[in-house]
């Protein structure tokens, strides 16, 4: 017989796992349209003020694949207690006026929070009877896609009536609340072997992405051809070469890398990777637009709640993708599924390169651009659940998801510097070339989507249809989680099983 304190704490754990999904949302809100706000709070550049951006998701790429692993084993509760807490000093540490460097230090912590998500599902599935998971797991994707679309406004409101570092201590609050309420209602998991981490992997990947960043941030300032710049790229790529060659010989690797052996493995995640850079491309580049001021010619003038309001189109476009793409799997096939929704977002930056004039223009290819990704963020884990053994679904949705990070890392790291490459010298914005010219590119990075996702191999064989959810022990490493943010859960349905291995 459980007690009335147990039976009090399993009745709070759905509210629970909710609220700290709805927390990772807020953290995800503190990003983008905050942006020109800290540049002008801590006297920086723009380009400076989007690491705010980027150290996050570089962090989180990081940060998801270790929880992940720490998580599989007997301390997830600890680990979703300690995350939190983490989420919280950062909050203040980026609240209190320190400086832009204190600040980043602050944004990079945050960025720990958006791993919790796989891990609120790696508790529903674990706690909760088989029936009852199901929907709570839908419940939760959901959660992380309207609350996005939520916490962007509502941050945007905070930071005009109190600044922005009264939205950091907003997301400080809610990640309070989100810490007590997981330290009351989360269970500590059936006992099982703690999993080895891979500390080198970790270090190796981290250091090998932020040089990439850097290079790319800086490029414009120190010269594309600088030594600084080249430096900065052969380490990168002599780092990400080390750690590739550790991840494929080491015993208990960060990530399953030899599971790219696989040609649909590989496919859908260079798919992955490049809608990640597209998508924070037209994000960070959006944000900017709009709080431009008019009388540069070109900009909307508009107050920080209005450039959160315009990405709201944004998630209600990846809602609803997520209700239509399971209809359009059905009716056509995955394979053809994926190319269309990387031209949806061709058309939607085309519309943005041409037309960007005013609010409604940018509601729109907003709406578009949120139905692309969302189909693509739906199609893709199918792609990956099929081709590998189910034993190994967890490791390639966690190689796909470290991907994503990256990819929005280098996104927004690459529309900064092209908008600094069109800021005249003493110019406060850039031209309105520059937003041309990020809109072009963006063409270009989701043609090169398209192309990749034609290639994903569709193999023949039964149909599979998931209408259950793995064991728990195939969740540890972000395995099948919840996509962060905006990002709709998978479908699954329709696509050809692989045999097992």
């Amino acid at each position: 017989m459980r007690s009335e304190m147990e039976l009090a704490r399993l009745r709070a754990l759905v509210p629970c796992l909710t609220f700290i999904c709805l927390v990772t949302a807020v953290i995800g809100s503190l990003g983008a349209p905050l942006i020109p706000s800290i540049a002008a709070m801590d006297h920086v550049s723009v380009t400076d003020a989007q690491w705010s951006l980027t150290i996050t998701q570089l962090v989180a790429a990081v940060a998801t694949p270790v929880m992940g692993r720490f998580g599989d084993g007997p301390h997830r509760r600890t680990v979703i207690v300690g995350a939190l807490a983490l989420v919280v000093v950062g909050c203040v540490l980026a609240a209190l006026p320190l400086g832009f460097a204190t600040l980043l230090v602050g944004r990079a912590l945050q960025g720990v929070g958006l791993g919790l998500a796989p891990l609120t599902i790696a508790v529903a599935r674990d706690v909760l009877p088989i029936g009852r998971a199901v929907p709570v797991i839908a419940l939760l994707s959901i959660t992380a896609v309207t609350g996005v679309g939520l916490g962007y406004p509502l941050t945007g409101l905070v930071a005009q009536w109190g600044g922005v570092r009264a939205a950091y201590w907003l997301g400080a609050v809610a990640s309070a609340l989100g810490l007590a309420a997981a330290a009351w209602a989360v269970p500590a998991p059936r006992h099982r072997a703690p999993a080895p981490l891979d500390v080198l992997g970790a270090v190796l990947l981290t250091a090998g992405t932020a040089s990439l960043l850097v290079a790319i941030s800086e490029g414009e300032s120190w010269g594309w051809i600088s030594p600084r710049v080249d430096g900065m790229i052969v380490a990168s790529l002599l780092l990400f070469t080390v750690w590739v060659v550790w991840e494929l010989r080491t015993a208990h690797p960060l990530v399953a890398l030899r599971l790219v052996r696989d040609r649909s493995v590989m496919t859908a995640s260079a798919a992955a990777v490049l809608a990640g850079v597209g998508m924070y491309l037209l994000l960070s580049t959006v944000t900017r637009l709009v709080q431009t001021p008019s009388s540069t010619g070109y900009g909307l003038g508009q107050t920080v709640v209005v450039a959160g309001l315009a990405l709201t189109p944004f998630s209600v476009g990846s809602f609803l993708a997520n209700r239509l793409t399971p209809v359009l799997v059905r009716r056509t096939s995955p394979r053809t599924v994926l190319p269309m929704s990387c031209l949806i977002l061709l058309a939607a930056m085309a519309m943005f390169t041409l037309w960007r004039e005013n609010m409604t223009q940018i509601v729109v290819v907003m709406f578009v651009a949120g139905l692309g990704v969302g189909i693509i963020f739906a199609v893709i884990p199918g792609f990956l659940v099929r081709a590998v053994p189910s034993h190994e679904t967890g490791s390639a949705m966690s190689f796909n998801q470290v991907l994503r990070y990256i990819g929005y890392a280098v996104g927004s790291a690459l529309s900064a510097a092209v908008l600094e490459g069109h800021t005249h010298a003493g110019a406060a914005y850039p031209t309105s070339s520059g937003y041309t010219t990020v809109g072009l590119l963006s063409c270009v990075v989701w043609l090169a989507s398209a192309v990749v996702a034609v290639l994903v191999p569709l193999r023949r064989g039964g149909k599979r249809t998931i209408t259950t959810v793995p064991s728990p022990e195939h969740v540890g490493s972000v395995a099948e989680a919840t996509p962060p943010s905006s990002e709709p859960g998978p479908v699954l349905s329709g696509l050809d099983e692989r045999p097992a291995e």
